[in-house]
C-alpha cells in the first residue's frame, strides 16, 4: 500500500494549540483526514505537542474510533450491544458480510467498504442499529441487509 499524502498535516496540527491537551482532537483530526493514523504523523503530533511518543501510541490504541490500519471510504458499523443482539444483529452482520463481500472488523480489498462491529450506538429503542457512516438505519433486517446498503 502507497504511503498517504500528509500535505495536509501541517494545517492540521496547527489548526490546534500547541499544548499537550490537544492530544486527542488532534488525533481524532488526523483519523477523520487520513482514514487511520499513519505512523509519521504520529511522530508529528509528538514534536508538536512536546509529549512522548509512547504517549502517543497510548492514546491512539486506547480509543477503538482510532485505527492504524486504513478504513474504507465507507464505514458500516453493526451494534453489537445487548438490546441490537437480542433483535437479531448477529443475523444483519452476517447477511452484511455477504451483501458487502467483506469480514466483520475487516476492510473490503479495494478500499471502499470497513464493516465493523461496535459495543453500543446508543440508540436501543431503534434495535437493531446499522450505521453507515454517521447516519443511523434503525429496525434494520437481515433482508434490508442481505439487499445491501446505499453506498
Amino acid at each position: 500500500m502507497a504511503a498517504p499524502d500528509l500535505s495536509a498535516l501541517t494545517e492540521i496540527l496547527q489548526s490546534r494549540p500547541q499544548d499537550p491537551g490537544e492530544l486527542l482532537p488532534l488525533l481524532t483530526l488526523i483519523q477523520g483526514r487520513y482514514r487511520h493514523l499513519p505512523e509519521e504523523a504520529l511522530k508529528a503530533v509528538s514534536r508538536r505537542l512536546a509529549v512522548p511518543l509512547a504517549r502517543v501510541y497510548a492514546v491512539a490504541s486506547f480509543y477503538r474510533a482510532l485505527s492504524f490500519k486504513p478504513k474504507g471510504d465507507r464505514l458500516v458499523r453493526v451494534c453489537c450491544g445487548t438490546a441490537c443482539h437480542l433483535k437479531g444483529s448477529q443475523a444483519v452482520a452476517e447477511a452484511l458480510e455477504k451483501s458487502l463481500e467483506v469480514k466483520m472488523g475487516a476492510t473490503r480489498s479495494d478500499g471502499k467498504v470497513t464493516l465493523e462491529p461496535v459495543n453500543c450506538v446508543g440508540a436501543c429503542a431503534l434495535a437493531p442499529v446499522v450505521m453507515l457512516d454517521d447516519f443511523v438505519y434503525g429496525k434494520f433486517s437481515g433482508a434490508e441487509a442481505a439487499a445491501g446498503l446505499p453506498l
